[in-house]
Formats: structure tokens, sequence, C-alpha cells
């Protein structure tokens, strides 16, 4: 349960930041600051566990015909991941509380941060791959939103959108490649993925999955060529970049390679994939970090360099590479974010990132200077520092390496060319802020140092970087030796955390660097932008939008052919396609009856379907008609709801005959504001063209049907109807089958429901449509819009009406009705009283709002769902009991009836939402009326 608790509690805050920030300001920073202080209580307890091997697993069945589970795992892996997560998110959220002012919604970004930190907790502790999967989509959204907190700059809406749709297709390719591993394995859970580690790699689906899951590390990990969203995510505000872009969402992919290490590693797709792809990642990262301008877009590009060289490492077929990468995982993680945090201090404090413009700050800020300037020699790989000992490590397992045969020096060659140009752009960034003569037209000035505890973050970690460098064994050598079990999953080799391990080669390779690095930059620094000034300038985020806009105007090419904005071309593309798709397996059947029976027509049955067909040949003759139209067709829904009760479907019956009352009386209210004449616009062509594909339509579906009906099949009825009172408590079974067999599937179409309601309420809200001067025949509208007899019989109704949708509603588990036909009477008996009253008389006796109850219909329905974990069952499973009441006697209760409340009130609500805005054209213009036939 540590899994759940921990995922639990920033979900939680996340939802309450808001409304605490709205209502008590003082509890947002104990609420904010605490929840991962107890999420990192919460890992220390099992701490002990982890660190001697043990593995924790929670698993909850939820969609197991899918391979679907709330499954979590916590080993020496997740265990390292969440203790990054949590504590250097507690360090940033604490970072963020001083570095935004009071004027920005700090309740909305630290909420932001918050559910991102929940989503990236479920990413590394998900034992599920699916799951894994739903979390990993999750950070894209959340770091979109972040990305572009300040919305009302372009740079910010542009970098969100770049980031999102690198990510979110990362994320897609990671979709289809767990699909792919799960079909190989049988399974989605991560422990047989694992034990079928040998069948996998044999597996002819090996190299396309292996692709596509190596598509969504490289995007979501910012590596080459998909590296250029991570610089342009830096619009983002600094405590996003500290956290997302160094600490946590880009370690996501490197985290994915760690976790996936024992199922994919040892091929050769895994080792040049991986290599090759970090190699040109870490140079490339390097070259350009080294002649940025912007002091975030160094370490952007810094940070897109050091993930080259871990991903190089996971690539390498060495026996420490994969202890070497996540070992610099931990301390990258660290020395980065403490220097985006001093990124920011600098920009918060001096108004400017421009590396032109600042200068000399040591003099000004000198505090703040010497935690950068430690922390830029830790990520130069100084010794005595978290970085060199981890470098050194990398350099020693490029020289073990054996990838490239007779050019396997290249590796080792590349990789100290990395390292020099890591030196020198770590020079630059000390050299160009802190020293270098005096500050150049700063908007702030004179600078000074921020805020007592906004450094307080920076200097944790920079204390951190000088203690993992001079007692590495003692401070993180039980972390990354769990880590690294949890990870390779065999016995480890032997390696050494020593701070000095003698003269040797990578020592010689460091030394090369650190010369060949401060060489470089003190003798060529004047040349780096003159260098880069002569490279071809290609923006990204430019060539993006421009692809973008290309796309979209593709698309509007498309789409033209298809969508142009007339309904009939829309039907006739889609009956179009139900004929023929069908249709070659009709043609394959040598006739279309069947050898069962057929049932005697009786005259009844006959009758009514004689006037069926009247009714919808009537619809199309009277089409000019409207009201003789709508009446029509009001009677082909009549005829259906007697047909449904014909043949003993008492449930559809009257869900039919509700919804038809409801569809008329909304159908009534747009009548109005319809243009009076109706030109004919189809020509002799087109009114054949429709008589056609509705004689295919029809002739298609009733074919298909009789062919159907008249031939042997099975059917899972029977297994409903014996399951319908032991399993689910009630004698209902299509009530049953609703709110307990299917209830997940009841839930998505209330949702569904809502979503359209809030779509027709905001295309009404604010329309202003001209009100008609006359009817059909140019008859005069009465000037009572609201005739007295009628308003007085509708308010007698109403109590009577709402009587028999509480006992529809009371009785829908063991006897026809339920809470959608006991919503759609109540929405007849509330549509009669606008009907009869007026909108604002109507409106002001509904004290709630309209979203507030359709609101409440879906919460209350979730939380049911909920609910059924309590007691150990899958999700929306309906629990009941029968109980003696003192002179009542036995009877049932389910909780299929709070289910049902929750279906009913989001079906009021959604009809509230819409008729509130169709009904009138101006509340303004419906009041003045009211009050002129007042008067």
């Amino acid at each position: 349960m540590v899994m759940l608790w921990l995922i639990a509690l920033p979900l939680v805050a996340a939802m309450l930041t808001p409304l605490v920030g709205r209502h008590l300001r003082a509890l947002t920073a104990p609420l904010v600051l605490g929840t991962p202080m107890l999420g990192l209580a919460l890992l220390a307890s099992v701490r002990h566990e982890i660190f001697s091997g043990e593995v924790l697993a929670w698993r909850m069945p939820w969609l197991d015909s899918l391979g679907f589970a709330l499954s979590f795992r916590l080993d020496g892996l997740s265990f390292a991941f969440s203790l990054l997560v949590l504590g250097i998110g507690l360090l940033v959220l604490l970072y963020a509380r001083y570095y935004l002012s009071r004027s920005q919604s700090t309740a909305r970004f630290f909420a932001l941060l918050l559910l991102f930190m929940a989503a990236m907790l479920g990413v590394v502790l998900s034992s599920n791959l699916l799951l894994l999967v739903v979390f990993w989509e999750l950070t894209s959204i959340v770091s979109f939103l972040l990305i572009g907190f300040w919305s009302y700059r372009s740079d910010a809406r542009k970098g969100a959108r770049m980031a999102l749709t690198i990510t979110g297709g990362g994320g897609l390719a990671l979709l289809a490649g767990v699909l792919l591993l799960g079909h190989i394995c049988g399974s989605l859970e991560l422990s047989d993925v694992i034990a079928s580690a040998g069948t996998v790699q044999k597996h002819p689906l090996y190299p396309p999955m292996i692709v596509l899951v190596l598509l969504a590390v490289f995007t979501k990990s910012a590596q080459f060529p998909f590296h250029f969203w991570l610089p342009h995510a830096m619009a983002a505000p600094t405590p996003v970049s500290a956290y997302l872009h160094s600490a946590t969402m880009v370690k996501a992919g490197v985290f994915l390679l760690a976790r996936l290490y024992p199922v994919l590693e040892g091929t050769d797709w895994w080792f040049y994939m991986l290599s090759l792809t970090g190699l040109a990642t870490l140079v490339v990262g390097a070259g350009m970090a080294l002649v940025q301008r912007d002091l975030k877009g160094l370490l952007a590009y810094s940070t897109i360099s050091h993930l080259g060289l871990i991903t190089l490492l996971f690539g390498l077929d060495t026996g420490l590479s994969t202890v070497a990468a996540l070992f610099h995982i931990m301390n990258h993680a660290v020395f980065k974010a403490s220097l985006f945090m001093a990124a920011g201090i600098i920009d918060h404090e001096t108004g400017t990132r421009d590396l032109g413009r600042l200068r000399g700050l040591r003099r000004y800020m000198p505090h703040t200077a010497l935690l950068a300037i430690v922390a830029s020699l830790a990520m130069a790989g100084v010794p005595l520092l978290n970085g060199f000992l981890s470098k050194e490590m990398f350099f020693g397992e490029t020289l073990a390496q054996g990838l490239l045969g007779p050019f396997n020096w290249t590796i080792p060659a590349l990789a100290t060319a990395a390292g020099a140009l890591t030196v020198a752009y770590s020079l630059r960034f000390i050299h160009g802020v802190f020293f270098d003569g005096e500050p150049d037209d700063l908007p702030h000035h004179p600078p000074h140092e921020p805020p007592r505890w906004m450094k307080i973050p920076v200097e944790i970690l920079v204390v951190t970087c000088l203690v993992v460098g001079l007692f590495p064994n003692h401070t993180v050598g039980g972390l990354l030796d769990a880590a690294a079990r949890g990870t390779m999953g065999a016995p480890l080799p032997i390696y050494s955390l020593s701070p000095w391990h003698g003269f040797n080669l990578p020592l010689a390779m460091s030394a090369l660097s650190m010369a060949a690095g401060g060489a470089l930059f003190f003798l060529r620094r004047d040349s780096f932008r003159h260098y880069h000034a002569k490279l071809p300038q290609l923006n990204a985020r430019d060539r993006f939008e421009d692809a973008i806009e290309r796309v979209e105007r593709a698309a509007g090419r498309v789409a033209l052919l298809f969508e142009n904005g007339s309904l009939q071309r829309y039907l006739a593309f889609a009956i179009a396609a139900m004929v023929l798709l069908p249709a070659r397996y009709l043609f394959e059947l040598e006739q279309a009856q069947g050898p069962a029976p057929l049932s005697p027509a009786d005259p009844v049955t006959a009758t009514g379907l004689i006037l069926l067909a009247i009714g919808a040949i009537a619809v199309v003759a009277a089409r000019r008609q409207r009201v003789v139209a709508l009446l029509m067709a009001s009677l082909c829904g009549l005829m259906v709801a007697l047909a449904f009760t014909r043949f003993s479907a008492p449930d559809l019956a009257l869900t039919q005959i509700s919804v038809e009352v409801v569809t008329i009386i909304l159908l009534v209210l747009a009548l109005y504001f319809l243009p009076v004449d109706l030109p004919e616009r189809a020509g002799t062509a087109r009114h054949l063209r429709d008589a056609a594909l509705a004689l295919a339509g029809g002739g298609t579906v009733g074919v298909a049907a009789f062919a159907v009906m008249t031939r042997p099949h099975q059917t899972i009825a029977d297994f409903f109807i014996a399951q319908s009172v032991p399993g689910g408590g009630g004698h209902n079974v299509v009530n049953v089958i609703l709110v307990d067999f299917r209830g997940f599937d009841t839930l998505g179409e209330i949702c569904v429901l809502l979503i359209a309601g809030l779509g027709v309420h905001a295309l009404l809200k604010g329309l202003r449509l001209p009100a008609p001067t006359a009817g059909p025949n140019d008859m005069p509208w009465s000037r009572q819009s609201h005739p007295l007899l009628l308003a007085i019989l509708a308010r007698l109704m109403l109590p009577l009406t709402m009587l028999v949708a509480i006992f529809m509603l009371l009785r829908g588990h063991q006897l026809p009705g339920g809470g959608f036909v006991a919503a759609l009477i109540t929405a007849v008996a509330l549509l009669l009283q606008y009907i009869a009253s007026g909108v604002l008389w109507t409106e002001s006796r509904i004290t709630l709002h309209h979203r507030a109850i359709a609101g409440a219909g879906i919460l209350i329905a979730g939380l049911v769902g909920l609910g059924s974990w309590a007691f150990g069952n899958p999700y929306l499973t309906t629990a009941f009991g029968h109980f003696h009441l003192p002179g009542i006697g036995e009877i049932e209760l389910a909780t299929a009836l709070l289910f049902d409340l929750g279906v009913y009130l989001t079906v009021v609500g959604t009809v509230l939402l819409i008729v509130s805005h169709l009904g009138v054209r101006d509340k303004r213009v419906a009041a003045a009326r009211e009050i002129a036939e007042t008067a």
C-alpha cells in the first residue's frame, strides 16, 4: 500500500490546493510542502526492506480481459527515482514559493506541480505497462500546462505545443510498443514480461517493438534528432525547468531504459540504436551549449548532452555501464537542478538571462556566485565533486566497450571531446556570469541576493554535490546498489565508488578533457559567437510552427472534400459506408433466409409496422411543413416504443417514449428560430441520389437483420438472466446490466452526455438570434407567451410528475425504470415549466446551478465505483444486502440505487443546461416580455 499512498498524496493535494489557495491561503504552504515530506517519510519507512533486496508489490484487478490492472512495484530502481521525484520536488516547491510573485496564480502553479509529481511517481512505480503508459501521457499533458503557464507569452505557448507534440507522439509509439510487448509475452505485468526476456528477443516482432519503445525514450529524453523541443521549453518558469527538464520528466525516458533493461538488452538492436543515438546527442548537445547566449538555453543543451551520455551508457556492452548510467542520473539531477535554480535567481534579481549583459555578478551576489560555481564545476566533472565520479566511470566504460570493432577508439575519443566541451561551457557559465567585468545595462540594477529561503534549496543540492563527491560510499552507495539490482535483476559486477582509483587511463582522459576544455574556452572564447554566426540559423520553433501550419492547411483541404457544412453530404457518406462495408458479406450468402422458422405476423404488429412506414414517408413528404413533419417523426418514435412493448422490452419502451417527449419539446423550442421559408435547393439529381441511398440503406439493414434472425446464433442473454439476481441483486436484467455488468460503459456514456451538453451550452451562450416576426403562412405569434391556463396546469402536474420520476428511480433495479428514465420524466416536467411559465420564472426557483447538478451526478457515480474497491470488488461492482426494518419487513438495499442517482442527476443537469439557453434569445428580452405581460 506504500506505493498507492505515494501517488495518492500529491494527487489529492493537487485537487485541494486551488480550494485552499482560494479560501485558506495561509494553509497553502503547509499543504504543498507537507505532501512530498510525507512521501519521503513513507519511503524512509521501507528503506531497510528495499536496500536488503525486497520487492514490494500491490495489485488490484480492473480490466483483466485487456491485461489492465492497478499494479504497482517498489524495488531499488523505483525507490531511487521516487526519492529524486519527491526530494527535488520538495526543494523546487520551496524555491517556487519565493520565485513567483503574489500577483500570479500560485495555487494553480503548485497544483500543476503536485499533479506532475503524482504522474511521475505513477511512471516509476507502475508494474502494469499499460498503467505506465497512462501516467507517461499524463506527464506530457501536465508538462504542456506548466511550460505554457505564462500563457500571455507567445514563446511559452509555442514551446508548450512543441513539447506536447513531440512527447505525445512518442507516447503513442510507446503504447504501440507496449501492446506488441504484451502480445509477445502474453501479459502486461512487468514481472511476467521480465520472466519472458528470452522469448521476447527471439520473437519476429522484437525489431518493431524495440524501435517503438526506443522512439518513446528518445522523444521523452530529448535525444537527437528529437532534442529541439527541450531548449524551447525553457519559456517555462524556472522552477518548472529545474524540476521537469533536469531532474524528472526528461529522466522518464532513461528510467524506461532501466526498467526494461532485463528484457531488451543484449541484442544488436539495443546496443547500436542506443549507443549511436546517445553518442550523437552527447556531442551535439555539448557543442550547442557552448555557443548559447541565453543562460537557460545553455543549461538546456547541457541537459541534452548529459542525457545522451546516460543513453550511451545504457547502450554499451560492458558490465558496469548500467551502474554508471544510474549513478550519473542521480548526480546530474542534483547538480543540474541547482544550476537551474541559480539561473532562476540570476534572472529574478537582474531581469535578464542574456550572457552578453550578465557579467561581474560575484561582487553583487557573492553567495549565489559561490553556489553556482560549485554546481558548475560538478557539471564539468572536477575532482572532489559528484560529477567527477560518474564521469570517470563513463570514461572507463567507453574504453571497455567493443561495439565498433576496429573503430572502437571513436567512442572514447568522442567521449573525451564531449568532456572537453562540457568543461568549456561550464567555464563559460562561470566566467560569463560572475566575472568578465561589470554588468551591462541590467533591467534590475544593482542586483542583490535573493531572499534567504530562496537559496536554501540550492545550498542543499550544492552541499549534496560536495558530500557525494567526498564520501560516495557512505552517501549513495547503498542507494546505487539497490537501484542497480532493481535494474539488472542479477548479481552485480564488482565496482568501487572511491574518489581515487590511482593513475589510470580514465583519469588521464578526465585530465585531458579538463585541460582541453579550459584551453578551448580561455583561448577561443571570443570566437564562439563568430563561429556560431556563420552556421545556418535554423530556429527549430519557427520550423516546427511552419510544419504545423502546412499540415493544418493540407488537413483543411482534405476536410473540405468531406466536410463542407452540408448535413446531406455527411449523411450520404455515412449511409454509403453502412451499405458498402457489409454488402460483400451479404452477397456471399446463397440465400437471405436462414433455416430458422419465421414468426407469424399478427394483425396488431402488421398495423403498427404500416403506421411506422406511413409516418416515415410523411416526414419526408411534409418536410417543408415543420410542425407536421415533427408530429410525424413523433409518431414514428411512438410506434417504435409500442414495438418494444409488443416484443417484451418495457425498459426500452419507457426510455424510447421519454426520449421522444424530451426531444420533441426541445425541437419545438428550436423551431421558433428557424427561417419561415425554406428554399428548395436540391435538384433532380440530388433527389435521385438521396432516394437511392435511402433504399440501399434500408434494404441493407433489412436484409442483414433478416439474415441474422433466421439463422442459429449464440446469445449471452442466458448468462445475464442467470446472474442478474445472485450477481447484481436485481430482477430487472436490463438495469443490472447497465449499473453493474456494464457499469463502466454507463459511466462513460453519462460523461459523454455531459460533455455534449457543455458543448451545446457553449455554442448557445451569448448567441443572439433575431426573433421571427411571423410564423408559418405569415400567421402572427401569440402575444401571450405564457398562457395562464397552461402555467397553472404545468404547476399542478410538476409534483405528480416528480412522484412518478422518484417511483421509477426507486424501482428500477427490480422492475422497469431506472435513473435514465426517471431523469427524462423529470426533464419533461421541468421543460413544461420553461414553456408554460418562462425561463426567468423557472430558473429563479431552481436554486442549484445546472452544471453543479450534472457534475454532482458524475461525482456520485464515480465514487460509487470507488466504493466497490473498499470491499475488494472490481470497479463499479454492485453491492447489495437484505435488511429487516421494524414495521416494514425485509427490504433490499443496493449500491446500484446510488449509481442510478448519479445517472439521474447528470441527465437532469445536462437537459437543464441545454434548455436554459435554447428557449430564449436573450434573458433581457425575456425579462422585458414578462414584465410587459404582467403589467
